[in-house]
């Protein structure tokens, strides 16, 4: 929170039992596979790439990798995932830091991974919701973090087309398209000059 510069959060009371070690119990996620219709967005939102599938077709968990977090359950639309305690023992400390420390970078990778998807994605999708900025400016200052950097959307060579230019490109490429196809048959120099015209302006259009 000092890091950060945010006030600090005030943990909820866990609604799992709690372990030996005081720690609330440890839960992993699972898909009930053949409910699975292949929707990948419960991929989209776990922050550890710990779920593996494609388009269409059934996904998986990788327990070993599943915090547990629930961020995977609301996207899902058919329900198809539970919570279930974790079967393995309590982990020792060290063990624990370990494991720990791999989610966390997994994590980072997630980050940088997201950052660039952003410049090409369309539409919205469901995913951990991560302020990449933020994350970027903290870890800048920490030389324990991996540097995420911010990326750019590249300069587009023509500026975006409204509706109107839009229209009259399309407008332009029939006339074309119909003027060279008569003179393919027959050369007529009154044509070939309104040819000449309309391909001057296509090209004056696309490039303004």
């Amino acid at each position: 929170a000092q890091l950060l510069n945010r006030p600090e959060l005030i943990a909820e009371e866990s609604v799992w039992p709690i372990q030996a070690d005081g720690r609330p119990q440890r839960m992993k996620a699972i898909i009930r596979e053949d409910e699975c219709i292949g929707c990948t967005k419960c991929i989209s939102a776990c922050p550890v790439d710990a779920i593996i599938g494609s388009g269409k077709l059934m996904h998986s968990i990788l327990t070993d990798l599943c915090t547990g977090c629930e961020l995977c359950i609301p996207p899902c639309p058919v329900d198809c995932i539970d919570l279930i305690p974790d079967v393995n023992g309590i982990p020792t400390e060290i063990l624990r830091k370990a494991e720990q420390d791999g989610l966390r970078q997994r994590y980072y990778a997630h980050i940088q991974r997201e950052e660039k998807q952003r410049l090409h994605r369309k539409g919205p999708v469901f995913r951990a919701e991560i302020d990449t900025a933020l994350f970027a400016q903290f870890s800048a200052q920490n030389d324990a973090v991996p540097d995420i950097q911010i990326l750019d959307k590249e300069p587009e060579m023509a500026a975006k087309l409204d509706a109107k230019s839009t229209i009259e490109l399309a407008k332009l490429r029939v006339q074309i398209k119909k003027l060279e196809k008569q003179l393919s048959v027959r050369e007529d120099t009154k044509k070939r000059l309104l040819l000449d015209d309309l391909a001057q302006q296509l090209h004056q259009l696309q490039g303004a």
